[in-house]
């Protein structure tokens, strides 16, 4: 897509992999009209683009459902039955460390919670938790619903997971035991927004969601729901690059700075940005 989606999703095939959220192609994601101004009660939403100051490799056979950037290493998942997988290594760099989710498991979204990681399934309604260095599995835990993206808050006395299964809910989850613990539905100026995809729990306690089949990133308050920015992540693939690749999703802070790392579904490269105004 060239341009941020404003009200409905842009058409595009789902392609030639028949998997992968196939069946909400139909359905468009809910992102409201930033042209319509805000009423009673609401409060501006910042708009903002991404800034590229870096540019690395990326392996364009991963079907890209989670990022997290810890120290100097960066934890990636990858989906698809019979294809799944997390790795880890230096970002730009081949993983150092690989393990696969066993056949028939879809792999989703990840996150690192002091000495576990955490990886979830789509419709499997497992979640893993793994050892962080290794990466062998550990332990298994059921969830109902699906999942999709994972995070994990912490500070501001916040010690959380959050989970999106790709509505408008935000599910919030014990660390250790993947128990439910609550929930929050995000709201721009009162309208749902919907397909909310691979979560990062940024440093300052804000989040940030992927809205899937869009370039879109919204930043959301976790305390109430609020989408508090909207980020254009247009334009950071060729036209050529963009005719093999997929969704724009995988977001991971870097450690230290106000930068983040994105890359999408079998995208050839990922870009290290800054979030600018537009």
């Amino acid at each position: 897509m060239a341009a941020m989606l404003v009200g409905a999703l842009l058409p595009g095939a789902v392609g030639v992999f028949g998997t992968g959220h196939q069946d909400d192609a139909a359905r468009p994601a809910v992102l409201p009209d930033l042209g319509t101004p805000l009423g009673p009660g609401t409060h501006e939403v910042r708009l903002l683009r991404t800034d590229v100051r870096k540019t690395l490799a990326h392996d364009s056979r991963a079907f890209t459902q989670g990022l997290e950037f810890r120290g100097g290493t960066l934890y990636e998942s990858t989906g698809l039955s019979g294809e799944s997988s997390v790795r880890a290594g230096p970002p730009g760099k081949p993983p150092t460390v690989y393990a696969e989710l066993p056949t028939p498991l879809f792999g989703e979204g990840i996150t690192l919670a002091g000495d576990k990681l955490w990886h979830i399934t789509w419709r499997d309604g497992i979640a893993v938790e793994r050892d962080p260095v290794s990466l062998m599995e550990r332990r298994r835990v059921a969830y109902q619903g699906e999942g999709w993206g994972l995070c994990h808050q912490r500070g501001a006395g916040q010690d959380r997971l959050v989970m999106s299964d790709g509505s408008d809910r935000l599910v919030f989850r014990d660390p250790d035991t993947f128990t439910a613990t609550g929930a929050v539905h995000v709201r721009h100026d009162g309208r749902p927004v919907t397909r909310l995809n691979e979560l990062e729990c940024a440093y300052d306690g804000s989040l940030y969601a992927n809205v899937y089949r869009t370039d879109t990133i919204v930043r959301i308050d976790p305390r109430t729901g609020a989408v508090i920015a909207h980020i254009d992540a247009a334009g950071l693939l060729t036209a050529s690059e963009r005719r093999g690749a997929r969704e724009l999703n995988g977001i991971a802070a870097v450690p230290g700075t106000d930068e983040f790392l994105l890359t999408g579904k079998l995208w050839p490269r990922m870009f290290q940005v800054a979030f600018v105004p537009r």
